[in-house]
């Protein structure tokens, strides 16, 4: 039997004026955003729907906001339409909105964990010059190599052929010019605020795990795959275990999406800001239809096909 997942992104989705077009065409969209502005001290609301885009892309900042105009997305398809995922996935921080979607997390939990996470991640971030490359077009030996060479880690496998590497400022600088001597098709730095999924990480692995020893946490409804093993969580304790390490350790994005369409899951709907997993979706298995929730016009499309 064919399933349906849902799937949530992470930091770098963030754009100012994401989820106002939602609150204005359903008003109790608006109550995610207040009761989050509420947990966190902050108009949430308003750095979403005006900024400025400096604001929205600081780590503590933008990983509350994707989390939060992702749940909007998924709580109007589901309130809706007749949605009803089966399985459920994110990127990066995109994992707590999946938690959250399968019942493993509350909502006002899920934001104090970003908050923290991105308070934790930001602070490593200052203590060091350090940043992040995609790579278009070179296979893993050769990303291997590079890595060696500059000394940067692969922070994200995003799908067949694309990769990201993270690292100090000095490796990752080194990484352009290494990637096209070795017949990449692109290198391109990305706009973050340092090296995430890498050792520089450590310091706000070792924080966010001491905090997370009090939240509690419930056996997911349905599969959340996880993006340190590749897998599904085995229950709560993987759970504890295993997210923490994901600020350190690789996004295995491909193996999320391989390990999904080997358990059925035949369709997914990306809700949240862009489409960026769509994409990578499409790019991994083509057997998995694909489609995403963003705006009011993506949203009452796929209310029509949930129908």
């Amino acid at each position: 039997m064919s399933k349906t997942a849902v799937l949530f992104p992470g930091q770098g989705a963030q754009a100012v004026g994401m989820g106002k077009d939602l609150v204005e065409a359903y008003p109790d969209a608006r109550s995610w955003f207040d009761r989050a502005s509420e947990a966190l001290g902050f108009d949430l609301a308003q750095v979403c729907f005006e900024g400025p885009k400096e604001e929205l892309t600081r780590s503590d900042r933008a990983q509350p906001a994707i989390f939060v105009h992702s749940v909007a997305a998924y709580e109007l398809l589901r309130s809706h339409s007749g949605f009803a995922p089966e399985a459920a996935a994110g990127l990066s921080s995109g994992e707590w909105a999946a938690l959250y979607a399968a019942g493993a997390v509350s909502f006002e939990d899920a934001i104090r964990i970003l908050r923290v996470r991105g308070e934790a991640m930001q602070s490593a971030c200052e203590q060091r010059e350090s940043g992040m490359v995609s790579i278009i077009g070179l296979d893993d030996d050769k990303i291997g190599d590079i890595c060696r060479e500059a000394g940067v880690e692969v922070a994200n496998y995003n799908s067949p052929g694309q990769t990201v590497v993270s690292g100090a400022k000095e490796g990752t600088e080194k990484v352009p010019d290494l990637a096209k001597a070795a017949g990449a098709r692109m290198a391109v730095p990305l706009p973050v605020a340092g090296a995430f999924h890498s050792s520089l990480m450590a310091p706000a692995e070792e924080v966010f795990a001491a905090f997370l020893a009090d939240i509690e946490f419930r056996e997911p409804r349905f599969p959340v795959y996880s993006n340190v093993t590749g897998r599904a969580h085995e229950g709560v304790e993987s759970i504890r275990r295993d997210m923490p390490k994901q600020i350190t350790s690789s996004v295995r994005w491909v193996d999320n999406v391989r390990s999904m369409a080997s358990d059925g899951v035949a369709r997914a709907v990306e809700c949240g800001p862009g489409k960026v997993l769509t994409g990578l979706v499409k790019r991994i298995d083509k057997s998995i239809a694909s489609t995403n929730v963003s705006d009011l016009a993506s949203l009452e499309k796929a209310i029509v096909e949930f129908e």
